[in-house]
């Protein structure tokens, strides 16, 4: 008799032994799995705050950008219909000096190589002059500067040319400050006179410019 109780309570303190190491380890699975939650949520609570405070501040940027474009256009109707242009012609004439401000910008700084719109250019800018063109050279480089059309720092690129003329001298004077006064910038470089007052040859070595256009980069960031 005393041994089956000695084996019964044997036999409860295995089972209660038992128990215990099985709440043990239910409760270390727990106290685990509760930290590793509680750490994914805060991270991921930080996360969605980083996310929030991230979309707050491109909704500011878009809204801030969105009245600068209002009064950017605004301005910039109020620039071209001005019924007298910068260079004193009409804003909606057909003539040498007529034409918007934004024509008149986009003719003094074009945005791509165009070397047989300028060859025009010049023609025409020596025929009213009253000067005989001998000859108008440079390299047509439209090709090779197709990569340089956008950029998103635009700078002036050179346009180089020559020309040789001939009329009289007060036509060549003429001449040299119609280049002087013009909208689109003109840099002499190398400049020889040859013949008399009534009779002259002039030849230029000289460069223009044209800018590339603005280039717009719409980035996207990545919240990490």
């Amino acid at each position: 008799m005393a041994k089956a109780n000695s084996f019964t309570k044997r036999s409860l303190i295995d089972q209660a032994n038992t128990t215990i190491v099985v709440s043990a380890a239910i409760a270390a699975f727990l106290l685990v799995f509760t930290l590793v939650a509680t750490k994914t949520l805060i991270g991921q609570a930080f996360y969605q705050n980083r996310v929030v405070n991230t979309k707050k501040t491109a909704l500011k940027t878009l809204k801030a950008d969105l009245n600068a474009r209002t009064d950017l256009s605004n301005s910039y109707q109020s620039f071209v219909n001005t019924p007298t242009n910068l260079i004193g012609g009409s804003s909606t004439g057909t003539g040498d000096r007529d034409g918007d401000n934004g024509k008149i910008v986009l003719d003094a700084l074009p945005p791509s190589y165009d070397f047989p719109a300028l060859a025009t250019s010049l023609e025409k800018i020596l025929t009213t002059q009253g000067l005989q063109i001998q000859s108008i050279s440079g390299t047509d480089d439209e090709v090779a500067q197709q990569n340089n059309s956008q950029s998103s720092a635009p700078q002036p690129v050179a346009i180089p040319f020559q020309l040789q003329v001939s009329g009289s001298y007060a036509a060549i004077q003429n001449l040299a400050k119609t280049f002087e006064a013009s909208i689109r910038p003109f840099q002499i470089q190398t400049m020889s006179l040859s013949g008399s007052q009534s009779s002259m040859t002039l030849s230029i070595t000289a460069q223009t410019y044209y800018q590339p256009a603005k280039q717009l980069q719409i980035t996207t960031e990545v919240v990490k």
